[in-house]
Order: structure tokens, then C-alpha cells, then sequence
């Protein structure tokens, strides 16, 4: 596809000039990937798609319709293709290995190819060892030393001229590359040498800033620099992008248990080897704790002349308040002389005319910023205490029971502007105003006793200008009226935890679009704070929510407490931007994460982790990591400080008795014939324990040479590169405990074990082509109880109550059944289709879910009900749907908080699932009718949205292998479902039309499938 990105102001719209299909019916997919070129001159498109033939498609602006044609190519081992610059007709230049898997006048490991501007012309050759430019006349060589630390795989253009270029490795290491020409008597010039500089890792932007792309770390803008910073670094990172990819394994966790799970992945390789903590909602960093039990309000003041700061928080009690003066982080009590510290405070805070204003059950009371001495009291004309108040800036409302006064607040006075009296007894007030910069309001919402009902009454006059019944029994216990980018709402909070929210007009304070939410079990307290200058909402209740707005629509995300009564925010010296939050025991002051849906945390491990599992009652996780260690004249060494060389204490597995480990974490092997050749690289497995709260690595047991861990609980396989599958490994049990890391079992086995399962207090593990149960017995040893043959390599095993899943290498899913009585497994379905299989789950008894290597997901179900044996033992394909990317990782759990919201999506379980991309998705069944009503709506949504490329929705998700092609079936796309949201309000009506529904009931569905993730 050829795409064009036209820029309107802050909009990019990407359009598409042209698309096809370039496959071809024949031909050999090259081993060595797809290779496309265009011609500097944009005359021509090149494509080495099959061995043996190249693409070419012609450019020209006036054909609208782009014709492609293939010509042969006798070298058929091609590594490398570029245009030439300066030719008169498109010129290709190749990098190839003849039949005997040779280059000829080139380096044996030469891989890029950098075609060089005019004048100059000709090409840069870059090797394992040396660079090459030839211009077809000249060459010009050089073997720089550098460059053969690792394999150099990406190159940029630094200059139009092309005299220098950035070349980046395997390893991440960034080099300069110049050529340097010296001028002929007749003008020509002629390439004099090359000179490489090292720097540090590619698109070069402008002005020495570049963008360094990773498929194994986080990708980063940088910015080169001509001077070394303190570090003796000449790279500057200006911006990093996370990256989880590859995911090679997962485990959903509790850890604050809140019964919201978070994500911790094995992600990245080698020095980009990391931990990463994905979490759904927002956190708060902790930076001070005051135990102080019993508030029922808390607010912050500025009682300091001319400062901005916060140095005061009043807290209100039963029957009092005190103050606290904040100075640095020191914190001590205080007094305000014009305040009543002897009553419970209803609110408090910095009002116009430098005053302050307290209000209390006797009375509302402005008390002076500067001298602290009382200016004014206002009491209620009646002998009722005030019951509910409301302030801003400069306005004031209070409630005695079914009463409202509306006060103004002026220097050294309150004044009476208006009262009225409600047929019922007020529950809760709200006077905010509404939009950016705004400092009064006209509206005021007050939220009812006995009906039920929230209101919105006019000022100055109180008059009804909305009375909306909320329905139920429960009663409102706060309203809020809030802006979110611009567009008003009313949030009303019941006392069981749900939540109304509605669209506000601000000039006739009518409400529309009724929604309700579930944010916990408990009354709810709603405030306001601002975040990176936008308006947030703080809902105080058993399960702390923020609410934000996200492309106009409201986002509901947890707090990581497990209980806020009061929040206010504070900014003061010792704490800017913070927010001070009121527990039943104490307050805390901390800082709020950015506010997004996504919180993700990396704890750099700079080793591959491979596999990971969680023991709650140890609170840590056991984490398997490869190293790289060289062999040197001292034995073998780790190529850098790593987790596994940097844990608090290091043990090797006791079959090594010649192995020894320093403090260091080198190791030097003494006696044995297993020593590498000099400066050879040799992979090294260790098992991590790392604390839950910390992840600080406790402890690492590094395993034998030549033996690589494979499952965690823990096990390993001894592989010798002449094999072509292990014949010996090991499995081992160990016991953690008080820090100390005990083996207390080993049992070699004939094989590698790709997977274990705790199955029924037993150990199962899938052993090469079979699965076998172990029993561990009084004398703390595995002992073989059964086996199951029936498989090639059995790579994946999950467990379900006696049910076993079997994902094969090649011969998809098998489910075995446990016979307790007799001690033996029996096989009770299979799916007979040829997939090669990278994960499997258990969705229920009958559903299983599978993925391939062809980047599709699968979903099986065996025939219970059926009469005969044979239809019993098939498991039937009743869902497939092509994901893009390959799934290395299956786990059951969810990233949100269960049971949240009122919700009209009857779904089913969570399945997540990581890839080798790094994405991270979501699985859930769904009941039939909604199925087919979610089908018409996505057939409908892609026929209104068309994809970048015009690739058809149904294509693209089409189940594709190499020996099959299957439309989509059994699953929705719920990324096109959502995208629904996004939609401009035309085009949503015209998909609501095509399905004769309310954009209303759309939208609120949609809202609601969103929560699921």
C-alpha cells in the first residue's frame, strides 16, 4: 500500500494512494525475508518477495491504477537489495550466497547494503568484521576493531549528501561512520578513508536528534551530544516509549489485595531483559502518614501572607477541629484564632478578600487571612443547626433541613441573597462552578431525601430548574457539578457506592443522558483536583476512584487504597501537587500518577526472564533468567552486572561440586571438560526469588552448563547442540523460606520439561512427547504414578479440576481425564487439525482456547451430549479469528475490579494473553444472541470504517495458514466495537439506523463492554 500523510493544524489524516495484493499463486517464500526497495528517483518499487524473482511496479503520477511484474533472478540466496544512486535507469545493487553459501568479492558475513548519494555514488558494504564502499571502479576498505563486538543490523542517513551515517548493532551500541574525500585537480572527488567513532544506538530527525526503534526494549528519542554529560555519556534521552515486547510469560497477581489483579510480564532480552508491573488505575505515591482516626472532613488553607503555597490542613471531628501547621515536613498543631474549634467543621477554605471562611453547625464564620481574627458571623434565621453547606470562592449555600440559604461573600460580611423552602429535607449540595477560569456559579445541585431526587435550582432566586428522581431507595450523599474538556456534568453519589452521572446544560441546568455506575459498596464523598491542569474527580469511598475524561467520554479508573473517607488536595513547600487522604486510622499525603488507564512499572533485570510464578504465602515470585557469561582467561565471566550477579545472596545446583561462585557472580569451571573455547558466549540459567513489594533479587541459583530451565516449580533440560531434541534434564524442588532458598528435591528425567502444572496436590509435567503425573511421598521425593504417550512434543499443559489440555508442537490440543481410582489417564478428545501451537487455556468444561504459529487464535469444544464414542473424541474448531501477532502466553484473570458498574454486557470469564509484539489482550465469552447482535453491529462498523490500506475487516481477521484459509467465526473484534465511540455523531447515527437501535442504547452498551478490560 502506498500512503499519504496530509497535516491539517493538530489532525493527521493518513490516506491511501494505492493497495493491492503483491502475492503470487507460486514461488518460494525466501528464507531470508521480504525485501522492498524504491528507486531515489521514485521511478520504480521493488520487492523481493519469492527466491528467484523480484517485483518491480512502476511509479507514475498519471496512472491511477499500479501494475506489477515479475522478472527472474538467478542468485537466489539474496540478503541484501538497493537502487543505485546517480543512474540513468533504475540499477539494482545485490548482496547474495552463490549454491556453495558463499559471497564472492565481498565479505563472507556482509548483510546491508547503504546506497550512497550522488556525487559520490556507489555503495557502503557493511560486514561482520569490515566496511566496504565501491563505486564499480574504487574500493576502499576498512576493519575497524569495534564493529565486531557484535553484528551491526540498522543504519541512518545523517546528511542529504551522504558523507555520514549512524550505524547501530545487535548490542545497542551506536557508531559514526564518515567518508572522508579529498579533491582531484579536475574537480572529481575521490573517498580518501572511513573512520568510525562509537557512540552510543534509527531514523536521524535533525539537529542530532534521533529515534531508536527496539523490538526487545522500550524505543527512545535521543539526542547526541558533542560533549561527554557527568556519566561519560554523549546521548541525551529525551523520550522513551514502553515496549513490552516480546512477552515470553505472565501471572496475574493480587498483591494489594483489593481484588484487582495486576500483570507482571517477562518482557525484553538480554541487557533489555525486564520485569514489567502492569496495573489498571492510578496510583498514589505515599510521602508522609499522620495517624489520627475519627476525621469527617479534612481541607487545606493558605494562611501565609502573599504565598501560593498550602501551610495549613484543618481537620474536622465529632464535636471539633484542629489545625495543623505544615512547615517543611515538619507538622505540628495549631490554632486559628477566629475559628470554633470547639464544633465539627462542615467546610472550610481560602475565600475572596483574603478571608478565610469556616462553617459549623451554629454558623457560617469569615475569619480574616492575614490576622486570623474573626470578620463576620452568619447564623440561621431559625433555631435549626445547619445540616449541609455547599461553598466556592465567593458564594455559600446551607441547608437546615428542608431550608436553603444563598450567601455572598463580601470583604468582612456575609449577605443573605436568597432562601426558599423544599418539600423535603436536603442530603447534599454542590455550588462549583462550571468551565475553565469560571469563579461563580448560577447553578446550584442539591441532592434530596424521601424522593429520591437530585435537583438544579437557579441563583439567586433557588428556583427549580431540573428535578430529576433517581429511583430506588438509596439516598444521594454527594453531588458534584464538574467540566470535563469542556463538557458539563452533574455526578450524583448514592450511599450503597453507585453513582448517576448526566450531561449538564449549564444556561436552562437541564440534564440528559442518565447513566449509572457502580464504584463500590459504601457512601461515596465526590472532590475535585487538578492534575497537569485539567479537572479531575476524587470519589472517596471503600473503592477510591478517580474519574477523567478521554476522548469526551468519562473514564472510571482505582485508586491503589483500600479506603479513602476525605480527600483535599494540597500544595504545599515540602508536598507540591499533592493530595492529603483521609483513612479511618489516619491521613496520608502523597502524589497521584499521571492519569491514564495504563499504569506500567519496569524493574530492569538486564537478563532474558523466561518464566515466572507467584507464591503468596512467601510473597515473592520466582523469576528464570538466561545470562550471557564469556569465557576468558579467568573462566567465564557475565558479559555485565545483572540481576542474577547482583542478588543479595547466589547458590549453584550442588551436581556442580567444581563449580565455583565469587561474590561477583563469575564463575570459573576447574577440572571438567565441559570449557568453552576462548571468548566464547555461554548461556547461563538461574533461578531468581524476588520480594513482592521491592522486587529486590533475594536470591539466585544458577543451574549447570548446557542446562537451560524451561518451567517454573522448577525444572530443566540439558540440550547439547548435536541433539535435535534434549535426551537428559532435571526436575527440581525447592523450598524458600526465612531468605534462604533449600533444594529439597531432584529427579532426572529423560528429556526436557516444557511445562508443569500443580495438579491435584501432584506434580504433572510434560516431558518431550509425554506427560507424566508425579506423587510426592513422605520421604520428600517424585515419584512416577502415570504417563501419557500419545503426542509429538507436548509443549503446554493447564489444569481444571480431573480435565488435562495438551498443546502439541504440531498436532493442536489433546485433553486427557485423570482416573483416581485406577491411577492413569485416559483421552477423551482431540483436535485432529494440523496446528502448531504456542499456548492453550481452559475456558470451561467444554471450550478450550488455543493459538498457532500462524499468528491466529482458535477455539475447540468437545461434543459431550454425543452418542457415539467417535464423535466423543473429537473436538470441533466452533471459533477462529486471526490475531496478527504470535501469543506466547494464555492466563486467566482480569486488570479491572470485579463486579464493578451496573452493567448491561452479559459476559463470562477473562482470559489475557501476552505476544511476542508486546501486546496485551483480552478474551471473554459472551451468551449467542449477543454474539449475533454484536456480529451485525461490527459488520456494520466495518462498512463505515475504513481501515489505513483498505484492507477489508474480514480479510484481515480471516483464520490464514500455509494450507488453509477460513473466514472469522465465533469471535468479535472488540477493538472495531469500540471504535464505535470515536465515531463523529452522523456516522453513529447512520450505524444505529442500519441496526434500527438509539445511539443512546449504543453508547451505553459500548461504555459498558469497555469496563470488562
Amino acid at each position: 500500500m502506498i500512503l499519504e500523510c496530509i497535516s491539517d493544524g493538530d489532525n493527521l489524516d493518513i490516506v491511501t494512494k494505492a493497495h493491492g495484493n503483491v502475492a503470487d499463486r507460486i514461488g518460494k517464500p525466501s528464507e531470508t525475508g521480504i525485501l522492498a526497495v524504491i528507486d531515489p528517483k521514485a521511478r520504480v518499487i521493488g520487492l523481493r518477495l519469492y527466491d528467484g524473482l523480484f517485483k518491480i511496479i512502476p511509479l507514475d503520477k498519471d496512472n491511477y491504477e499500479l501494475k506489477a511484474s515479475n522478472f527472474r533472478m538467478e542468485e537466489l540466496q539474496v540478503h541484501d537489495v538497493e537502487f543505485l544512486h546517480g543512474c540513468a535507469n533504475p540499477t539494482l545493487i545485490l548482496i547474495h550466497q552463490d549454491v556453495n553459501g558463499r559471497h564472492d568479492n565481498v565479505e563472507t558475513e556482509a548483510s546491508i547494503i547503504i546506497p550512497v548519494p550522488s556525487p559520490l555514488g556507489g555503495a557502503i558494504i557493511i560486514g561482520q568484521e569490515s566496511i566496504l564502499y565501491h563505486d564499480g571502479i574504487t574500493s576502499v576498505v576498512v576493519a575497524p576493531a569495534v564493529i565486531k563486538q557484535s553484528t551491526i543490523i540498522c543504519y541512518a542517513k545523517v546528511d542529504p549528501g551522504g558523507l555520514r551515517y549512524l550505524l547501530g548493532d545487535m548490542a545497542g551500541h551506536l557508531f559514526m561512520l564518515f567518508i572522508e574525500t579529498e579533491t582531484r585537480g579536475d574537480g572529481n572527488e575521490v573517498v580518501k578513508d572511513l573512520k568510525v567513532e562509537m557512540l552510543e544506538c534509527i531514523t536521524y530527525l535533525d539537529n542530532g536528534v534521533l529515534f531508536i526503534g527496539s523490538r526487545i526494549g522500550d524505543s527512545q528519542l535521543v539526542k547526541l551530544n558533542t560533549k561527554a554529560d557527568d556519566n561519560g555519556s554523549y546521548v541525551t534521552v529525551m523520550e522513551s516509549f514502553t515496549n513490552l515486547a516480546p512477552i515470553l510469560d505472565m501471572c496475574v497477581v493480587d498483591l494489594e489485595r483489593q481484588g484487582q489483579g495486576q500483570l507482571v510480564t517477562c518482557s525484553g532480552a538480554f541487557k533489555e531483559g525486564s520485569l514489567r508491573i502492569i496495573r489498571n488505575g492510578i496510583g498514589i505515591q505515599e510521602h508522609a502518614s499522620i495517624d489520627l482516626p475519627g476525621i469527617k472532613g479534612m481541607w487545606a488553607l493558605q494562611t501565609a501572607s502573599g504565598s501560593k503555597l498550602d501551610n495549613t490542613l484543618v481537620l474536622s471531628f465529632v464535636g471539633q477541629t484542629r489545625v495543623l501547621s505544615l512547615n517543611g515536613e515538619e507538622v505540628e498543631e495549631t490554632d486559628i484564632g477566629g475559628f470554633a474549634s470547639d464544633q465539627q467543621t462542615f467546610y472550610c477554605g481560602n475565600v475572596v478578600f483574603e478571608q478565610i471562611i469556616q462553617i459549623t453547625p451554629i454558623s457560617a464564620r469569615l475569619v480574616s487571612s492575614q490576622n486570623k481574627t474573626l470578620l463576620a458571623e452568619w447564623k440561621p434565621p431559625t433555631e435549626k443547626n445547619i445540616s449541609v453547606v455547599a461553598c466556592n470562592n465567593s458564594q455559600v449555600i446551607v441547608s437546615t433541613g428542608s431550608a436553603l440559604y444563598y450567601l455572598e461573600i463580601h470583604p468582612n460580611e456575609l449577605i443573605l441573597k436568597g432562601s426558599t423552602n423544599l418539600d423535603v429535607e436536603v442530603a447534599c449540595l454542590d455550588i462549583s462552578p462550571l468551565g475553565d477560569g469560571a469563579v461563580t456559579s448560577d447553578l446550584v445541585a442539591v441532592g434530596l431525601w424521601t424522593d429520591i431526587s437530585a435537583r438544579i435550582l437557579r441563583l439567586p432566586d433557588l428556583s427549580e430548574a431540573t428535578k430529576e428522581l433517581l429511583g430506588g431507595e438509596i439516598i444521594p450523599r454527594s453531588v458534584l457539578m464538574a467540566c470535563f474538556e469542556s463538557h458539563n456534568y452533574l455526578l450524583c453519589a448514592l450511599g450503597d457506592g453507585s453513582m448517576f452521572y448526566f450531561s449538564l446544560q449549564k444556561d436552562s441546568g437541564a440534564l440528559s443522558d442518565k447513566k449509572k455506575v457502580t464504584l463500590g459498596t459504601q457512601p461515596t464523598v465526590l472532590r475535585t483536583f487538578r492534575s497537569l491542569s485539567t479537572t479531575n474527580v476524587f470519589a472517596c469511598s471503600d473503592r477510591p476512584t478517580v474519574i477523567y475524561s478521554s476522548n469526551h467520554k468519562l473514564v472510571f479508573s482505582n485508586v491503589n487504597m483500600k479506603e479513602v473517607n476525605h480527600m483535599c488536595s494540597l500544595n504545599a513547600e515540602a508536598y507540591p501537587d499533592s493530595l492529603a487522604l483521609a483513612t479511618d486510622t489516619s491521613v496520608t499525603i502523597g502524589t497521584i500518577d499521571e492519569i491514564q488507564k495504563l499504569h506500567i512499572r519496569t524493574v530492569p533485570l538486564q537478563e532474558s526472564a523466561r518464566r515466572i510464578a507467584y507464591q503468596e504465602q512467601s510473597q515473592s515470585f520466582g523469576v528464570v533468567t538466561s545470562r550471557i557469561d564469556i569465557q576468558d582467561s579467568t573462566g567465564l565471566n557475565p558479559a555485565r552486572q545483572s540481576a542474577s550477579t547482583m542478588a543479595q545472596s547466589v547458590t549453584a545446583s550442588s551436581s556442580v561440586a567444581s563449580l565455583a561462585i565469587s561474590k561477583s557472580g563469575s564463575s570459573s569451571l576447574l577440572g571438567t571438560s565441559l570449557v568453552p573455547d576462548y571468548g566464547q558466549e555461554v548461556e547461563v540459567h538461574n533461578l531468581l526469588i524476588i520480594d513482592q513489594n521491592t522486587f529486590e533479587v533475594l536470591h539466585a541459583h544458577q543451574l549447570m552448563q548446557q542446562e537451560y530451565a524451561m518451567s517454573l516449580i522448577s525444572c530443566t533440560a540439558n540440550v547439547n547442540p548435536e541433539e535435535s531434541e534434549p535426551k537428559q534434564g532435571r526436575l527440581l524442588v525447592f523450598h524458600w523460606n526465612d531468605n534462604k532458598l533449600t533444594q529439597v528435591s531432584e529427579k532426572e528425567i529423560k528429556g526436557a520439561c516444557y511445562s508443569l502444572a500443580e495438579f491435584n496436590g501432584k506434580l504433572l509435567a510434560s516431558i518431550n512427547s509425554t506427560v507424566r503425573l508425579f506423587e510426592w511421598t513422605a520421604e520428600k521425593e517424585l515419584r512416577l504414578e502415570c504417563s501419557h504417550f500419545n503426542n509429538i512434543i507436548s509443549l503446554f499443559l493447564k489444569t481444571k479440576g480431573d480435565f488435562i489440555l495438551i498443546g502439541d508442537l504440531m498436532r493442536s490440543m489433546t485433553l486427557l481425564q485423570y482416573k483416581t481410582m485406577e491411577g492413569s489417564f485416559e483421552e477423551i478428545a482431540r483436535d485432529y487439525n494440523p496446528n502448531w501451537m504456542t499456548a492453550v487455556e481452559i475456558l470451561d468444561d467444554d471450550v478450550f482456547l488455543g493459538a498457532e504459529n500462524s499468528f491466529n487464535m482458535f477455539v475447540c469444544q468437545k461434543d459431550s451430549a454425543a452418542t457415539t464414542d467417535e464423535e466423543r473424541s473429537q473436538m470441533h474448531e466452533v471459533g477462529q479469528f486471526h490475531i496478527g501477532d504470535m501469543i506466547n502466553v494464555f492466563r486467566h484473570g482480569s486488570l479491572v475490579m470485579q463486579n464493578i458498574g451496573e452493567t448491561s454486557t452479559p459476559t463470562r470469564g477473562c482470559v489475557l494473553f501476552g505476544t511476542v509484539g508486546g501486546a496485551i489482550g483480552l478474551v471473554t465469552q459472551i451468551p449467542q444472541d449477543f454474539y449475533e447482535f454484536l456480529l451485525d453491529l461490527q459488520n456494520k462498523l466495518s462498512s463505515v470504517i475504513k481501515s489505513v490500506g483498505k484492507i477489508e475487516h474480514s480479510f484481515w481477521r480471516a483464520f490464514h495458514t500455509d494450507i488453509k484459509t477460513e473466514n472469522s467465526e465465533g469471535f468479535i473484534d472488540g477493538d472495531l466495537i469500540e471504535s464505535f465511540l470515536d465515531l463523529s455523531q452522523d456516522k453513529m447515527k447512520e450505524v444505529a439506523d442500519g441496526l434500527g437501535m438509539t445511539v443512546e442504547y449504543l453508547v451505553k452498551m459500548i461504555e459498558d463492554l469497555t469496563r470488562i478490560h
